[in-house]
């Protein structure tokens, strides 16, 4: 999505340790009119409409899916906890995920009344590095009986193994920006052409 990709450009800050900092549009403040052209081409990548459910992750998924979610006939989005709340009552599904970039593991949780085997569940995130966060929402749709119709990402890191790892799995991945390289030295960015 070259809107993205200009965006990421023009406003994202390269760190070293391979980070991007799309905080100012993305995953702090955000861009709802970028997130809404973001929610169409999410729809015209993944047009099943089979699609009843939008998965996340908190905390920066959560608005990516949600304006995304208007696109999808409105279907609900569920995001997996990270903690443990009082509010969360009865059973709940729980996998590990480990964060790159919090560099911690976390339990991830979600009630079983919102995620069953009738739903068809299209996972939505912010970024994909190395994986471990689509892997735990795939094993909470997989406990669940539910089935997994796509993962959409916002930003790909493409020289990590996240994309490649799913996509060897057989799972329908489309990320709207795939990042080849960047360097924090330069400020430069490469992205894939898709």
């Amino acid at each position: 999505m070259k809107l993205l990709e200009e965006r990421i450009r023009k406003d994202g800050l390269i760190k070293e340790g391979n980070v991007l900092k799309v905080d100012s549009f993305l995953n702090h403040q955000m861009d709802v009119e970028l997130f809404n052209r973001m929610g169409e081409e999410f729809r015209r990548l993944f047009p099943s409409e089979k699609i009843n459910k939008i998965l996340t992750i908190e905390a920066s998924g959560i608005g990516i899916a949600c304006i995304a979610a208007q696109h999808f006939g409105n279907a609900p989005v569920v995001f997996a906890k990270k903690s443990e709340s009082i509010n969360l009552d009865g059973d709940t599904y729980c996998t590990k995920v480990e964060s790159f970039t919090h560099k911690r593991v976390y339990d991830v949780i979600v009630s079983k009344k919102y995620l069953g085997p009738d739903d068809h569940v299209l996972i939505i995130d912010d970024f994909l590095a190395n994986g471990c966060a689509v892997l735990g929402l795939i094993d909470l749709v997989q406990s669940a009986g539910a089935t997994i119709e796509g993962v959409g990402i916002a930003v790909e890191k493409g020289f990590q193994t996240g994309g490649k790892l799913l996509r060897d799995k057989g799972i329908h991945v489309e990320s709207l920006a795939i990042v080849e390289a960047m360097d924090a030295k330069t400020g430069t960015i490469e992205f894939r052409e898709q």
